[in-house]
């Protein structure tokens, strides 16, 4: 994680499940700590995500939201961004393709 001006990045690697979400969660919490409002979560290096990280990123979004703050992704993988379309959750997200593209749509 870093800050960018007013914004933070995330850097998730790796597998986001089950296992590994509490790891991602604490991440989060230290941002909501901060009272951040502005969050990109660059997903590129991620090469697994399942329902329990998907909650993890639901989570957020909605803590960010109460306090008025903003959520985007960006560099989602294709199998990752399938399981959104599926489950159906890509609507509540606000998703871009590049990094530069989520930080320059706040």
């Amino acid at each position: 994680m870093h800050k960018e001006g007013d914004i933070v990045i995330c850097f998730p690697s790796g597998d986001i499940d089950i296992a590994h979400s509490p790891q991602l969660r604490k991440v989060f919490d230290e941002i909501i700590k901060q009272n951040e409002k502005k969050v990109v979560v660059d997903l590129s290096a991620v090469t697994l995500m399942d329902t329990a990280g998907l909650a993890t990123l639901i989570e957020m979004l909605h803590r960010l939201q109460k306090s008025n703050g903003h959520f985007k992704l960006s560099n989602l993988d294709a199998k990752i961004k399938a399981m959104f379309d599926v489950l159906k959750v890509s609507a509540f997200f606000d998703i871009y393709d590049t990094r530069v593209n989520a930080m320059g749509a706040f």
